[in-house]
């Protein structure tokens, strides 16, 4: 099993989908770095041999930023849109989507669900 970043990428798959497991890659910049080491995208990764894993870990690590650092640099750049009380940062603090969605209806991921309606019960009756 290949490891790059610190994620297993799945043997199964074809190299250029299985890249996208990394955070901070996306299929875009699996072509490129595909394309630079001279890997065709349809190759499956349990084909490739250790010379080439090791080549596209040179690359991933030298040129990108993925992972830990990546998830770390997002957080922050929330964190301060929040910290200088922003339009942006309002909404995230919030909970409520940021990118100008409507909420009236829709929206449950960002707010998630406000409890079920309860339905009237009736009263037993005697006989």
């Amino acid at each position: 099993m290949a490891r790059i970043s610190g994620v297993d990428i799945p043997r199964n798959k074809t190299v250029e989908i299985g890249l996208t497991y990394v955070f901070g890659i996306g299929l875009t910049s699996s072509q490129k770095i595909l394309s630079r080491v001279g890997i065709t995208g349809t190759t499956r990764v349990r084909d490739l041999t250790e010379d080439q894993v090791n080549r596209i870990r040179t690359i991933v690590d030298s040129e990108y930023r993925t992972e830990g650092d990546l998830r770390r640099e997002v957080q922050l750049n929330i964190k301060r849109l929040m910290d200088i009380g922003c339009y942006r940062g309002l909404r995230h603090r919030k909970g409520l989507p940021v990118h100008g969605q409507r909420t009236r209806t829709n929206a449950r991921t960002r707010r998630g669900r406000k409890g079920q309606a309860i339905g009237i019960k009736k009263k037993a009756t005697k006989k």
